[in-house]
C-alpha cells in the first residue's frame, strides 16, 4: 500500500472513530447490557445506573466530557453502582422504554430490577453527585406517571365517541398557530399529527390542511442548505435555533411528507425540499451496497457546539472535517427509509428512487432476515429480535407492492405480519410488545403505543390487500390497546391513533390498473394510479395471467385493451382508459371517503 493510501484510509478511520471510540469517560467501567449486572449487584449490594445515549447526540457527547470525567462522581458510581451504557439506536427494546426520558437518559435501578429514578437529558457533575448519593441514603423508587399500569382495556377496537373527540379536539389544540409545529418549544416534523393533516384535507377539511401545510413550511427552516437533509429539531419555539444532528428516521419522515404534500398541493418548494433531503440521503448515508447508515452527528468535535461549522459552505466544511457517520445497517431504519422511497417514486414517477428502494430491501433480505418472516435489527442481535425491525420492513415490503404490483413484496409483508403476530403478541391484553417475553428476564416486555398505531394501520392494509381475516384480526390487536383511554391519553395528542382508527372503519380509496404489465397504456394508467394523493388508499395492478387477484373483492369486467377502476366507498367508475381521466375522477371520487 502506498504512503498516500494509507495517509487517506487513516484519514478515514478517524473521521469514524468518533463515533465508536471509547467515550471520555473511560475511567468508569462502562459495562454493556446484560440480566446478569443484577445478580451482580445483589451479589455486591449496588444500584445499577444505565446511561442511554445516542451517538449523533450533543448532550450525550457534554455528559461523557464533563459529568462522567468528574472524579466525584466517578467515585460516587464506583463505590455503590455498576454502570451500564447502552446506544439507543443499536438497542430498541432499551430505546423504546425510555425514549421520554432522552437522550440522554439516566436510568437508576435497584438489585432487583426496580426502577427507582429516572432522569431525562443532561445532568451536571453536581446533580449527579446528589442524585447518586441520595439514592444510596434513600432507594425508594419514585413513581412516575408511565410506571402506573394500565387499569382497563378498551373491550374492542373501536374509539368511543367521547374518546374521538377529545383525540380530535387535542390535535387542534396542540397546534402552534403561530409558526406551526406542536405547541411547545422543540419544533420537529411530528409524522403522525402532520400525516393526518394531509389526510383531512383529501376529506375537505381546509383547515387541517393549513395546520400540516404550517408545519412543513416552517420545518424547510430545518433543512440544510448546504448539503440537503433536515436537522432534527429546534428549540426557542421557533425554527431557527437548530440541533444539528441527521438522524435517518427524520429523513425517511419528512421526505415522505414532503412528497404527499407536494401531491396533494402541487408546491413547488415542497417538491425541492423532498429533492434536497434525498440528496442528503444519497451523499452521506447511503452505503457502497446501497444499505441506508443510521445518523450524522450533530458535532463536529464532540460536546463542541457546531453552529460556526453549519454556516459554512461546502469547501470550508470539508476543510475542517465532516462529523463522524454511524455507519450501522440496521433492518429497521432501512424498512423507513424504503417505504418513504416508495412514496417518492410513487408520486413522481422516477424510476431511480424505486431502483434504491429495492436495491436497499434485496440486501436486508439476503442479510437481516430470520426464518418465518422476521428481521433481526443487526449482523447480530445478543437481544433481539425487536419488533420494529420486522415491523418496519414489512411496511416497506407493502409500500414496494404498492409501488410495484409484484406479489413478491405482498407475501414478504405478510410474512412478517405473521411474525409479529407470533413472536410480539402479548399475553391475557390486547398489543404487541416491543421484544418477546424471554424466561428470567429482568425487565418484562413492554407495550409501545406508537408501535402498536403502526402495527394497526399495517395490519389493516393488508388485510384490504390480501382479504385475510387474521390480518384483520392482527390489527384490531393492536387497535384495542391503542383504544384504550389511559392509553391514548397519556401523551397531549395522539393523531395517528385518529388515523389508524378511521382507516379500520372505512374503505380505502381503491384503484385497480387492470392489464399486462408489459403493456404500455397499462403501464402509463398504473404510474396515474400511483400519484395520486391520497393517504390511505389501495393501488393494485391485475394481470390476469398472474391469476386471481390477491383479494378479488371487485369484479372486474373483461376489456380489449388496459382500464382502469377507482372504488370508494363501495362506489366505483366505469372503466378509465386516460390518465387525465384517471386523475380527474379520483379528485371526484375523494368526496364520497368517510368523514
Amino acid at each position: 500500500m502506498s504512503i498516500r493510501r494509507l495517509l487517506l484510509v487513516l484519514h478515514v478511520l478517524l473521521m469514524l472513530l468518533p463515533a465508536w471510540a471509547a467515550p471520555p469517560s473511560a475511567g468508569i467501567a462502562w459495562q454493556s447490557w446484560s440480566d446478569a449486572h443484577f445478580e451482580r449487584a445483589k451479589r455486591e449490594k449496588k444500584f445499577i445506573l444505565l446511561d442511554v445515549e445516542a451517538i449523533w447526540c450533543h448532550w450525550c457527547h457534554v455528559m461523557d466530557a464533563k459529568t462522567y470525567t468528574d472524579p466525584r462522581v466517578q467515585a460516587a458510581i464506583k463505590r455503590h453502582y455498576i454502570a451500564v451504557k447502552v446506544n439507543s439506536d443499536a438497542y430498541p427494546e432499551i430505546a423504546r422504554r425510555y425514549e421520554d426520558y432522552g437522550w440522554p437518559a439516566t436510568v437508576v435501578f435497584g438489585a432487583g430490577g426496580q426502577e427507582i429514578v429516572k432522569r431525562r437529558g443532561y445532568l451536571s457533575p453536581e446533580t449527579m453527585v446528589s442524585m447518586l448519593d441520595a439514592i444510596v441514603k434513600d432507594p425508594s423508587p419514585i413513581v412516575y406517571a408511565d410506571s402506573q399500569p394500565v387499569a382497563t382495556f378498551a373491550a374492542d377496537a373501536k374509539l368511543t365517541p367521547t374518546l374521538r373527540k377529545d383525540l380530535e379536539a387535542r390535535y387542534v389544540a396542540t397546534h402552534d398557530a403561530q409558526v406551526g409545529g406542536l405547541l411547545q418549544d422543540q419544533k420537529y416534523i411530528d409524522r403522525d399529527t402532520v400525516e393526518y393533516g394531509l389526510f383531512r384535507a383529501s376529506l375537505g377539511d381546509a383547515a387541517a390542511g393549513q395546520r400540516a401545510r404550517q408545519t412543513l413550511d416552517g420545518a424547510l427552516g430545518l433543512i440544510d442548505p448546504v448539503w440537503g437533509g433536515i436537522f432534527q429539531y429546534s428549540t426557542h419555539g421557533d425554527w431557527r435555533h437548530i440541533h444539528f444532528e441527521k438522524i435517518v428516521q427524520a429523513q425517511a419522515d419528512a421526505m415522505r411528507l414532503y412528497a404527499l404534500a407536494w401531491a396533494r398541493f402541487g408546491d413547488a418548494k415542497y417538491r425541492k425540499a423532498f429533492e434536497d433531503i434525498h440528496r442528503y440521503l444519497r451523499a452521506f448515508l447511503t452505503s457502497p451496497q446501497g444499505t441506508f447508515y443510521v445518523s450524522q452527528d450533530a458535532d463536529l468535535v464532540k460536546g463542541q457546539h457546531s453552529e460556526d461549522y453549519f454556516a459554512l459552505g461546502d469547501a470550508a466544511r470539508r476543510a475542517k472535517g465532516l462529523p463522524a457517520v454511524d455507519t450501522h445497517v440496521f433492518a429497521r431504519e432501512n424498512g423507513w427509509v424504503i417505504q418513504s422511497l416508495a412514496t417518492l417514486h410513487a408520486v413522481n414517477g422516477e424510476r431511480r428512487y424505486l431502483d434504491e428502494a429495492v436495491t436497499a430491501a434485496r440486501w436486508i433480505v439476503a442479510n437481516r432476515a430470520l426464518p418465518g418472516g422476521g428481521f433481526r435489527h443487526d449482523a447480530i442481535d445478543s437481544h433481539g429480535p425487536y419488533l420494529e425491525d420486522t415491523l418496519a420492513m414489512g411496511r416497506a415490503m407493502l409500500a414496494l407492492y404498492e409501488a410495484t404490483g409484484d406479489r413478491e413484496w405482498l407475501q414478504r409483508a405478510s410474512a412478517a405480519a405473521g411474525f409479529i403476530d407470533t413472536r410480539f403478541r402479548v399475553a391475557r391484553q390486547p398489543g404487541f410488545a416491543t421484544s418477546p417475553a424471554r424466561a428470567g428476564a429482568v425487565l418484562k416486555p413492554k407495550t409501545v403505543l406508537d408501535e402498536n398505531i403502526a402495527i394497526a394501520r399495517f395490519g389493516n392494509a393488508l388485510a384490504r390487500y390480501t382479504g385475510s381475516a387474521k390480518h384483520r384480526r392482527f390489527a384490531e390487536h393492536a387497535m384495542t390497546y391503542a383504544a384504550t383511554p389511559q392509553v391514548a391519553t397519556f401523551r397531549r395528542t395522539d393523531p395517528g391513533i385518529l388515523q389508524a382508527a378511521t382507516e379500520l372503519g372505512s374503505d380505502p380509496t381503491h384503484i385497480t390498473v387492470v392489464g399486462a404489465k408489459g403493456d404500455a397504456r397499462a403501464t402509463a394508467l398504473f404510474a396515474g394510479a400511483l400519484g395520486n394523493p391520497a393517504v390511505y388508499r389501495r393501488i393494485e395492478w391485475w394481470d390476469r395471467r398472474e391469476g386471481a387477484m390477491p383479494n378479488p373483492d371487485v369484479k372486474y369486467p373483461e376489456q380489449e385493451r388496459a382500464a382502469a377502476y377507482l372504488c370508494v366507498n363501495s362506489a366505483c367508475s366505469a372503466p378509465i382508459f386516460e390518465v387525465a381521466e384517471l386523475k380527474r375522477l379520483a379528485r371526484e371520487f375523494e368526496k364520497l371517503s368517510p368523514r
